[in-house]
């Protein structure tokens, strides 16, 4: 019963119609998509977003002077008209053309929150921008050598940060086109998922629902529930708070970000890895039960989830086409 009750409310979910949100924020977004690569090193964020201020300034169209080297000759002429400048209606017409099938099954409460994101990775820690370029390279690099690629987000407990990180993480490589990229959780003292986390997630439009089973608990004291977490037509997984190598993960051929301290103290080498990062976050549980509960754990996920964003956007500039026969990568505008 539980389960026809969910899959109606999927069925039945209603898409608001495409909000504006201004010839800034597609600018920028254009620039992500085909301008140099260089656009979405979170290093220059910050550059490309005044850049971008600066070309609209004056008359709302973008010439390529304006854009200071940010993108190739060649790209701009195939989005400018014969005047030689790129109109917002010109920028609006080709994001249409290369948003990703993927990013159009997400629940559209998601996706927008995914759009808010994009515009805030100058707000990112500077001490987790080179692994941010690490993995991106990573995932692109390999992208090319495999059908499925895997990330384990890993924190101590498996119940927050690294929840958040798989979650974010998944939501990212859809937004992204990057279906082949499938981010999991772990953790090297597993308790549970917890319910503040759980939230968080569900209220920027997660659908996350208990299976009615569970998983091996790691605390004798602790039930570990296992739910079902939904973040779109046909993306869906199972979570529970387990080991980052539980039987459920992946074991070798991964990527490891380890996403506090402490588990990035207690596996200084994690087995099966091909590439390990450390990128810490403060725990949300510091505030838990206190007025401000909400709101951090708001803030964690969200740093979280723009990091997450940021990789994939990285990445996706960054693949290589197969042939010349292949079809356009994410981020390639033909």
């Amino acid at each position: 019963m539980y389960r026809l009750f969910f899959l109606f409310l999927l069925c039945f979910q209603t898409t608001s119609a495409p909000e504006d949100v201004g010839l800034f924020t597609k600018a920028l977004w254009l620039l992500h998509a085909t301008g140099e690569p260089s656009c979405t090193v979170v290093d220059n964020d910050s550059k490309v977003k005044t850049t971008i201020a600066k070309a609209i300034a004056k008359d709302r169209e973008i010439s390529a002077n304006e854009l200071d080297g940010l993108m190739t000759e060649s790209s701009f002429a195939k989005l400018a008209g014969k005047d030689g400048r790129i109109s917002e209606a010109e920028i609006t017409k080709a994001l249409d053309s290369m948003t990703p099938p993927s990013r159009l099954r997400l629940h559209d409460s998601l996706r927008k929150h995914a759009e808010l994101l994009t515009t805030s990775f100058d707000m990112i820690e500077q001490d987790h921008r080179p692994a941010i370029q690490s993995l991106a390279k990573w995932i692109a690099n390999q992208s090319n050598k495999q059908e499925s690629l895997h990330v384990i987000v890993t924190c101590t407990g498996n119940s927050r940060r690294s929840m958040m990180g798989a979650s974010m993480g998944n939501l990212a490589a859809a937004y992204y086109g990057m279906e082949h990229v499938h981010f999991h959780s772990g953790g090297t003292s597993p308790t549970a998922f917890n319910r503040r986390t759980i939230a968080s997630l569900k209220e920027i439009g997660f659908q996350i629902e208990p299976t009615g089973q569970l998983a091996e608990p790691g605390d004798p004291q602790t039930p570990n529930p296992k739910y079902r977490v939904v973040w779109g037509k046909d993306f869906e997984t199972e979570e529970f708070s387990k080991m980052y190598n539980d039987g459920s993960n992946p074991r070798s051929g991964f990527a490891a970000i380890m996403v506090c301290s402490e588990a990035d103290q207690d596996c200084p080498i994690v087995k099966g890895a091909s590439i390990r990062l450390a990128m810490p976050f403060i725990d949300p549980k510091l505030y838990d039960d206190g007025s401000l509960e909400g709101n951090k754990y708001r803030e964690r996920r969200d740093d979280i989830g723009r990091t997450m964003m940021a990789i994939m956007a990285h990445a996706s500039r960054n693949i290589e086409p197969k042939s010349d026969k292949a079809p356009p990568q994410v981020g390639q505008f033909n």
